[in-house]
């Protein structure tokens, strides 16, 4: 069976139109797959140019969203008019998604500050992927995939004091069971679950505060009670080190995007879950240092496409 992927290419002024370009050229004979861009065409043109793949975009179903100014088609610079395009492009393919048009949706890397400058709030990809479908943010998430982990995050781009004052038992539930559908989509039936600490040792008892026990204990509790196989919370260190668990359950942003680009540097997918579209995107960022130089790889794009076209990744 063929599924129909939105693909967009991110920040047009970062890695993200050449590594689309690589990886349809990689995936140009995959049958499974149709793909469809979703990004400013001139930019796709240039860039095809430049790396020798005109008869790729050529054979390209692509779905121009807006010129992006010839002045501000400059790789490896950060600016509004960039920003503002990886947006569009992003909630053109969601609203294309959401009205049955798509499978999923998988964007390209953007550039925060670049967004922020063309006076768009947003936090990532799970905040837009809220609000373009109506929900509240605090109900999609992010589930980072590589390195042989999968990690959910309860909070995400936020400082650690409004991240540990915005954590709840209930917003500690939701991301576990946002987690455990992703899990079912990609083919686990059965995961078993691990809840990470928020402080050292998930607090040593309440030695190293209280946070823990009144955060974490109670939500690992009602999820007991469903029925689910559910660990911890334990410290993250000693839960990664044992590597016993299907799906872990991170905090805060850190705690669970160390791991997994250690383990899979470049080469992680980073999931939005939650929300009646499936989004996923790359597990890193636009690389503007190397934009414009032809020797960005596509590999996390790949893993995106793969597991949400439901092959193998």
């Amino acid at each position: 069976m063929t599924r129909r992927i939105a693909l967009t290419t991110g920040d047009p002024n970062g890695i993200g139109p050449e590594i689309v370009l690589k990886a349809l050229d990689e995936l140009k004979d995959v049958r499974e797959l149709r793909i469809t861009v979703f990004g400013p065409a001139e930019v796709l043109k240039q860039t095809a140019n430049r790396l020798g793949l005109d008869k790729l975009l050529i054979a390209t179903e692509l779905r121009s969203t807006g010129t992006l100014p010839a002045a501000a088609f400059k790789p490896g610079e950060v600016n509004a008019a960039a920003g503002a395009s990886t947006v569009a492009a992003a909630t053109a393919a969601i609203l294309a998604c959401r009205s049955g048009e798509f499978a999923a949706v998988v964007a390209g890397p953007h550039h925060e500050t670049a967004i922020a400058q063309a006076g768009i709030q947003f936090s990532g990809y799970p905040s837009l992927l809220a609000r373009v479908c109506n929900q509240p943010e605090d109900s999609v998430f992010m589930l980072l995939v590589g390195g042989g982990l999968r990690i959910v995050h309860v909070t995400l781009h936020e400082s650690v004091a409004t991240a540990l004052a915005r954590i709840t038992p209930e917003l500690v539930v939701a991301a576990t069971q946002a987690g455990l559908r992703a899990c079912k989509m990609l083919g686990l039936q059965q995961p078993k679950v691990a809840l990470f600490g928020i402080n050292p040792h998930a607090s040593e008892g309440t030695l190293f505060g209280l946070e823990d026990e009144t955060l974490v204990v109670p939500a690992a509790k009602t999820l007991r009670e469903s029925g689910l196989d559910i660990s911890g919370p334990q410290g993250a260190d000693v839960l990664l080190a044992g590597r016993n668990h299907d799906l872990y359950v991170a905090m805060l942003h850190d705690q669970g995007h160390i791991p997994v680009k250690m383990l899979a540097p470049q080469a992680a997918s980073a999931i939005s879950i939650g929300a009646e579209v499936l989004l996923a995107s790359t597990g890193h960022g636009s690389a503007m240092d190397i934009a414009g130089k032809g020797i960005a790889r596509p590999d996390a794009l790949l893993r995106s496409l793969r597991l949400l076209g439901g092959m193998n990744a």
